[in-house]
C-alpha cells in the first residue's frame, strides 16, 4: 500500500501537485474501488487542481462540469440540436413528400412522419453535454463535477443514478451505459450541506489549508525564482492573516498570486509598506483589508477566532510579532 500511494504522490508531483499521504491514499482507493471522490474545503486549496493533475498524470481526457444555481440535466447531460433537425427537414423536403404521398388526411400524414421519427432523434442530432460526454467517450476520462454545492438539491438527486450505475436514460434512445467508467471528482466549498445519499456513494476527503512547511513547498515549486527567505516570510504572513477573524481567509492560490506579485515588484523582504500596498492581492473584502491593516499597525481590537493552524503561532492582540516576519 505504501508503495502504491508513493507512486500516486510521485505521479502528481510530476504535474506540480504536492499531495499529502491522505490525498494520495484516497486517489489510489478511488481507482481500485471505482468510487467517485468528494473533496470539501475552503475555496482555493487545490481541490479542482487535484482532478486536473490526476487527469494529466493518468494520461486521460479531462471533462469538467461547472455547477451553478439553476443547472439542470439538459445542460449537464444532453440536448437535441433542433436547429440541425430543422435544417435536415428542409433538405429532405422532397423525401418527406414521398413519405406522405397518398395519405388521405393530416392524421395519416402525421402518423407516417412519426414512423420516421427515429431518424431525427438519433445520435446524429444528439448534442452531448459533460456528463454524457464522459459516459460515451471511447477511452476512460477524468470527470470533474465542480462546486456541486452550488447546484440545486434536485440536480444533486439526479446525479445519484449517474454516480451509482454510470448510466443515463435518454427517452428517445433508451439507456446509455458508460463505455468506460470515468474517474469522478466532485468538489464542494461547503456553501450548503450535501445529502447523505451523495456522500455515501463517494470517498470523502477534506482538503484544508496546509501547514507552513507544506505551503512553503508549494510556493517554492510554483514560484521558484522567489528568494527563499522572502518566500518563508510571505507564507508565515499568510498563516498569521488566516488567524484573524476574516470574512474570507487567503487561499493557497492567493498565496501564490502574492508570491508572484512580490517577485514582479523585485521585493527583497517584507516591510510594512510592501505588505500594505499588496494586501488586496490576498484579501478580497474591504472589511478584511481594514481589519488586517489595523492589526499591522498594532491595533489591539482584532480578535482571531480561527485558532492556530500550525506553524509559528502569534498573539492576535499584539501584531508586533510581525516585526519578526518583516525581518526588522
Amino acid at each position: 500500500m505504501s508503495r502504491a500511494t508513493d507512486k500516486i504522490k510521485e505521479e502528481l508531483m510530476g504535474q506540480d501537485y504536492i499531495a499529502s499521504d491522505e490525498i494520495a491514499t484516497v486517489v489510489y482507493l478511488a481507482e481500485q474501488l471505482d468510487k467517485p471522490i468528494l473533496s470539501e474545503g475552503p475555496a482555493g486549496v487545490g481541490k479542482t487542481e487535484l482532478s486536473k493533475a490526476w487527469a494529466k498524470a493518468a494520461g486521460r481526457p479531462f471533462i469538467r462540469l461547472q455547477c451553478y444555481e439553476g443547472l439542470d440535466e439538459t445542460k449537464a447531460l444532453y440536448e437535441w440540436e433542433y436547429a440541425k433537425q430543422m435544417l435536415y427537414t428542409q433538405l429532405l423536403r422532397d423525401k418527406l413528400s414521398e413519405v406522405i404521398q397518398g395519405t388521405g388526411s393530416l392524421a395519416d400524414a402525421a402518423d407516417r412522419i412519426a414512423a420516421e421519427e427515429e431518424v431525427f432523434f438519433s445520435e446524429r442530432f444528439l448534442l452531448p453535454r459533460p456528463l454524457l460526454k464522459a459516459l460515451m467517450c471511447d477511452e476512460p476520462v477524468v470527470l470533474l463535477i465542480d462546486e456541486i454545492d452550488r447546484a440545486d438539491v434536485e440536480f444533486e438527486a439526479f446525479l445519484l443514478e449517474v454516480l451509482s450505475d454510470f448510466q443515463v436514460t435518454v427517452p428517445e434512445l433508451g439507456t446509455i451505459a458508460a463505455k468506460h467508467q470515468p474517474t469522478v471528482f466532485l468538489t464542494s466549498n461547503n456553501t450548503r450541506e450535501l445529502s447523505e445519499a451523495l456522500k455515501r456513494r463517494c470517498l470523502y476527503i477534506h482538503i484544508g489549508y496546509p501547514d507552513i512547511e507544506a505551503e512553503l513547498s508549494i510556493v517554492r515549486l510554483k514560484v521558484p525564482d522567489l528568494a527563499p527567505q522572502l518566500a518563508r516570510q510571505a507564507v508565515e504572513m499568510v498563516h498569521q492573516l488566516r488567524q484573524l477573524d476574516l470574512k474570507k481567509s487567503p487561499s493557497i492560490s492567493e498565496t501564490l498570486d502574492w508570491a508572484k506579485a512580490l517577485l514582479k515588484l523585485n521585493a527583497k523582504q517584507l516591510d510594512q509598506q510592501t505588505v500594505a500596498n499588496t494586501l488586496t492581492v490576498l484579501l478580497k473584502h474591504e472589511t478584511d483589508v481594514i481589519r488586517a491593516k489595523r492589526a499591522l499597525q498594532g491595533g489591539g481590537s482584532e480578535r482571531g477566532s480561527r485558532g492556530r493552524r500550525g506553524g509559528r503561532g502569534f498573539d492576535p492582540d499584539d501584531f508586533s510579532s510581525y516585526r519578526n516576519v518583516y525581518g526588522q
